[in-house]
């Protein structure tokens, strides 16, 4: 069987499909964003998370308000006390999301055939007959045929908790819609979407920066998820604003494509921002269904080459309310990592959903089983023509780490870095084993107090598939004067012993500095 996205080993026995995996410290190399929110708060759950492989704790502010979310994340770094697992934050921005607001929570049922009003009216209550929206410039921008799909998680076509509107008449500032399909509302907030529409509210709002400038200073997030990116523009005000405050100027930028618009000027946004991701459930409505796959390749495939981490969300939306993903999830998740994405996001999976641990332990154990059949030689090789010649000298040190650990069978990359580049350059080349990412604080002043860097670096190679960092002592300087830092490399070797990754007779590639030169070298461990 010749597959040039599978690596098969002929012949292939059927049977071996139902041998159990090995149990493994590192689940998958890929790694799982859970959103955290009612089901997934205590201290107990999110332990729970961390343990089945979350890496990244996903803050959701379109709903919920600051100290709701802080005590969330009091529990979050508990829990990582407790199970000694590293856990970024990323805080997600609300955006110029259309909303309506459902104060009564009282169900709202829509029947197919009938109309309904949008009105920018907030102090009419939400009815079937009547919604009102945050915007007042809906009639302005849409016009009679256009669609627009309302509910508590975007209308995929099967569930009955989602509707699809079609605009009938504009009246002033309100907007009147034929409802295509029955449905019940429920909840206190409905998130809407125009189709293929500009709405022209700003990418950051005010409200995304009063947030950002208290509850995300206070907390030091790692990643700001700039909700509905449409121009590179978009990001590098962001980064204009992030710059402004302290410790954020550190915080990466991912833009989140999540319509045509930002699909339209994709490359641009790719430039700009520090990773993607692809908001699948918004785009899936403003993209024709067949096209859905071929954005998601072409996505991706960019990122890769980019070296900047790809993120896919909306892929076991079915284990909201079931123990179990559907065969077409299952495979979903496994085609998403052949593809060469780095995360896959959770959303009301784990937010508001039954099972939010086992749905991060089922989508873990997915990838792993995708990553042993990932054609790396294949990848490898595709990666080093589009990057070209000449290299330059750090590139070229990453790709040589990477070939000299598939040639000698290493369990493990060992990658010393200051700034984080070096492992991330190294991950790009998607090695089949994990790269431990030691982390070398350095030394800063602002000339009135000390602190160390390191712990942004650290966190944010938790969004980089096959990275694992490791904090190492800043006692042990960033680059060595001798031929080897033994004792910063003693530390990571025990470590990948501890974790089961290195074991005795094992070969281990290091990469790192030596004076002005970067080497990498090849160990073989003793008894």
């Amino acid at each position: 069987m010749h597959s040039s996205h599978l690596l098969l080993e002929e012949p292939i026995r059927m049977a071996s499909i139902l041998e159990p995996s090995k149990a493994s410290f590192f689940p998958a190399l890929a790694k799982i964003v859970g959103t955290l929110g009612p089901r997934s708060r205590s201290v107990e759950v999110i332990s729970d998370c961390l343990k089945a492989g979350m890496s990244v704790a996903r803050f959701d502010f379109s709903w919920g308000d600051a100290e709701y979310h802080k005590d969330t994340l009091e529990n979050l770094k508990i829990a990582i006390k407790s199970t000694k697992k590293l856990c970024a934050v990323m805080l997600d921005t609300v955006g110029p999301e259309l909303q309506v607001a459902n104060k009564s929570e009282k169900a709202i049922t829509l029947k197919g055939d009938e109309k309904v009003t949008l009105t920018p009216d907030q102090g009419q209550e939400a009815s079937s007959e009547v919604l009102p929206i945050n915007f007042t410039g809906l009639s302005k921008a849409v016009k009679k045929g256009d669609t627009i799909f309302m509910g508590q998680y975007l209308f995929t076509g099967s569930e009955t908790t989602s509707v699809w509107l079609e605009v009938d008449e504009v009246q002033g500032d309100d907007v009147v819609c034929v409802i295509k399909n029955s449905a019940t509302l429920s909840g206190s907030l409905f998130t809407l979407h125009a189709s293929q529409i500009r709405i022209d509210l700003p990418t950051l709002s005010d409200n995304d920066k009063q947030v950002i400038s208290s509850w995300g200073v206070q907390n030091k997030i790692d990643f700001l998820s700039l909700s509905y990116t449409r121009h590179a523009e978009d990001v590098r005000e962001a980064r204009n604003y992030l710059s402004k405050l302290g410790d954020l100027s550190q915080t990466q930028i991912f833009a989140k494509i999540e319509n045509v618009e930002g699909l339209t000027h994709f490359d641009e946004i790719l430039q700009e921002a520090d990773g993607i991701i692809l908001s699948r459930g918004n785009l899936g409505i403003d993209l024709p269904p067949e096209k859905v796959f071929l954005f998601q390749k072409s996505a991706v495939y960019k990122c890769n080459m980019a070296g900047k981490p790809a993120v896919v969300t909306r892929v076991v939306d079915s284990m909201t309310d079931n123990l179990r993903p559907t065969r077409a999830e299952a495979t979903d998740v496994a085609n998403a990592v052949l593809d060469g994405c780095d995360a896959i996001l959770l959303g009301a999976e784990t937010l508001r959903g039954l099972y939010p641990v086992e749905t991060i332990s089922t989508v873990g154990k997915i990838c792993a089983e995708a990553e042993k059949v990932f054609n790396q030689d294949q990848y490898f090789k595709r990666t080093v023509k589009y990057v070209g010649e000449p290299m330059t000298h750090l590139e070229s040190i990453a790709s040589s780490a990477v070939r000299a650990a598939l040639k000698v069978k290493a369990s493990v990359i060992i990658c010393f870095t200051s700034s984080g580049r070096a492992a991330r350059l190294i991950a790009k080349y998607r090695p089949t084993m994990p790269v431990l990412s030691v982390v070398i604080p350095r030394l800063k002043t602002n000339q009135l107090k000390w602190s160390f860097s390191g712990a942004f670096e650290a966190r944010q190679s938790l969004l980089v598939r096959g990275l694992f960092p490791l904090l190492a002592d800043p006692r042990h300087p960033a680059e060595s004067t001798s031929a080897t830092n033994e004792s910063v490399l003693k530390v990571a070797l025990d470590h990948g012993k501890a974790s089961g990754v290195i074991k005795s007779h094992d070969r281990v590639v290091v990469c790192q500095k030596v004076g002005d030169a970067s080497v990498v070298k090849i160990i073989e461990l003793e008894d």
